[in-house]
């Protein structure tokens, strides 16, 4: 079993960063893949980001490419989403998520766990 909780969210103007950070209980925590998510008003939950077990093989959405960066601290139980850039349309509750495989981690259905999310506001 695998508990997740976000943090670092919060209200920032545009072209603003962020840093949210994803504190996973268990001690199997670097064995899981682990992804970002996000959610805005009314819209479905989409992918952000994930990453690897190891940390060495990452993956971005086209709307975040170059401006998000996902890292892990295996050590601390701890991935991260550096958010750089920050545009309003970013806007929404981010999540983050474990998953017990690699297979197919662009969808929210190939993750087991899932913390509550922190809120990211940008303001224009």
């Amino acid at each position: 079993q695998v508990q997740l909780v976000e943090s670092g969210g919060g209200l920032v103007q545009a072209g603003g960063s962020l840093r949210l950070s994803c504190l996973a209980s268990g001690r199997t925590f670097s064995s899981y893949p682990m992804g970002w998510f996000r959610q805005a008003p009314g819209k479905e939950r989409d992918f952000v980001a994930h990453i690897k077990w190891s940390g060495g093989s990452t993956y971005y959405a086209d709307s975040v490419k170059g401006r998000f960066t996902i890292s892990r601290d295996n050590a601390k139980n701890t991935v991260y989403l550096q958010m750089n850039s920050l545009k309003p349309e970013d806007t929404a509750v981010y999540y983050c998520a474990a998953a017990r495989s690699d297979y197919d981690l662009r969808r929210s259905g190939a993750y087991d766990y899932w913390g509550q999310g922190t809120q990211v506001t940008v303001s224009s």
